[in-house]
């Protein structure tokens, strides 16, 4: 690691993600809001992209990891934990969907 800790980066990385995260859903929310469907919550939001045919099952099997991984990281009292999801969090499945995500959503 670099002039910052590992415990700073896990934190760094962690917030990141759970502002993408809360932000994704929250702008899935407004684009179904805006196609005349209510949502108030995370997981029934993805549920309609599936049921929109906006995402893959494979896909809603993904936002739904997601779903648990930001609850499990809310949580988080252990560094060892935090750090597995820090690895979980920065792999490529989970950034390709983000972009996608926001490709179909942009309006």
């Amino acid at each position: 690691m670099s002039f910052f800790s590992e415990e700073f980066y896990t934190e760094v990385v962690v917030k990141r993600f759970e502002y993408t995260y809360e932000s994704l859903w929250k702008l899935t929310r407004e684009f179904l809001r805006s196609r005349g469907l209510e949502c108030y919550s995370p997981r029934s939001c993805f549920l309609e992209l599936l049921k929109e045919g906006l995402v893959s099952h494979s896909q809603e099997q993904l936002l739904s990891e997601l779903i648990q991984i930001r609850d499990r990281l809310v949580h988080v009292y252990d560094e060892e934990e935090a750090r597995r999801l820090r690895e979980r969090v920065l792999k490529e499945d989970i950034h390709n969907l983000f972009a996608e995500l926001l490709l179909k959503l942009k309006p």
